[in-house]
């Protein structure tokens, strides 16, 4: 498994992907608001989205685990 952790502290402004979702690498599968501007969270590789963690309007801080690919 994969995982992809956020690069920062901020909210999680949107989703973009779902459990069960195919993802290529580069993809963006949320957006996460930080001091009023949207950053986008890409994929780190090509796969299934096993699981989304977060919820939108979800806090997460630098390295925390959002989402994983199997």
């Amino acid at each position: 498994m994969k995982e992809i952790v956020s690069s920062m502290a901020g909210t999680v402004f949107n989703i973009l992907a779902s459990a069960g979702d195919e993802v290529t690498e580069g993809q963006t599968i949320l957006i996460l608001e930080s001091m009023k501007m949207e950053i986008p969270v890409e994929s780190t590789g090509s796969g299934k989205i096993a699981e989304i963690r977060v919820a939108v309007g979800d806090f997460v801080n630098e390295g925390d685990v959002l989402a994983t690919l199997e």
